[in-house]
């Protein structure tokens, strides 16, 4: 399977520490990588279906400190789909005049619904389908732009359904809110002042947030599995559906 990371805060951020923790991890998640990064109502996505660790545009996110407030990045590990651009995460899709985004971790079984013209994948696995069907209930359900709260608890409905054909841990934002949804295996953490030093578990490399942070920012990150070793990431219930705006945790 493949590996999620979300961050979302309440001022513009780089994620170049926690992506290079989780780009330690393409040597088993190797048939791509992608990431996108909301700028206002304007996003910058970057895919490719060359792991994470050989990757120039890899080397790029680690290297360039683009700062956003929400940011989902994945490492794929094929499970439906051949290994080609098209079928590399995060997807995006337009609905309301905004961009979404979308990432998945899981393998769904016998999932074939019926989409209509606005909402089709252009690849081939389970995950865009899944995407494809979210954003299509999503604007039957409402005849208006929800707010985030009835965003939330339309997905609330829907994720249950997505759970019936097999595993379903997802990241979803629209550049206002990140959700994330937990069917085997999420972790969140919540950074906020008194920062002070992550290790990653992986790499050899620490930073100190101390020097890089004010009292009033905050910054939620979430994973599939936890990034540093030195933090208190929390595990989601399965099944279990969070969203985070402003780097806090809003609701779940």
């Amino acid at each position: 399977m493949c590996q999620l990371l979300g961050m979302n805060a309440n001022t513009p951020t780089d994620v170049m520490f926690s992506f290079t923790g989780l780009a330690t991890r393409a040597d088993e998640h190797k048939d791509g990588f992608g990431i996108a990064f909301f700028e206002g109502r304007g996003l910058r996505h970057f895919v490719d279906h060359h792991s994470a660790r050989v990757s120039p545009l890899a080397e790029l996110v680690k290297r360039y400190p683009i700062k956003s407030d929400n940011v989902i990045a994945h490492i794929r590990k094929a499970t439906q789909g051949r290994v080609a651009l098209e079928n590399t995460h995060p997807f995006q899709r337009e609905l309301w005049g905004r961009y979404w985004v979308f990432a998945h971790n899981g393998n769904l079984v016998d999932f074939h619904p019926q989409l209509h013209a606005a909402f089709k994948p252009v690849g081939d696995t389970d995950s865009e389908r899944a995407f494809c069907w979210l954003m299509q209930e999503l604007a039957k359900a409402h005849c208006a732009v929800p707010t985030t709260d009835e965003l939330s608890r339309t997905l609330a409905e829907l994720t249950p359904r997505l759970n019936r054909h097999g595993t379903f841990n997802m990241l979803l934002s629209n550049g206002e809110a990140l959700w994330a949804h937990g069917s085997t295996k999420l972790h969140y953490l919540l950074r906020q002042h008194p920062f002070g030093q992550a290790q990653l578990a992986d790499e050899d490399l620490s930073m100190d947030f101390a020097q890089h942070t004010t009292q009033q920012d905050r910054v939620a990150v979430i994973a599939t599995e936890p990034l540093t070793s030195n933090e208190d990431w929390v595990a989601f219930q399965p099944g279990e559906l969070k969203v985070f705006v402003g780097g806090a945790l809003q609701s779940g």
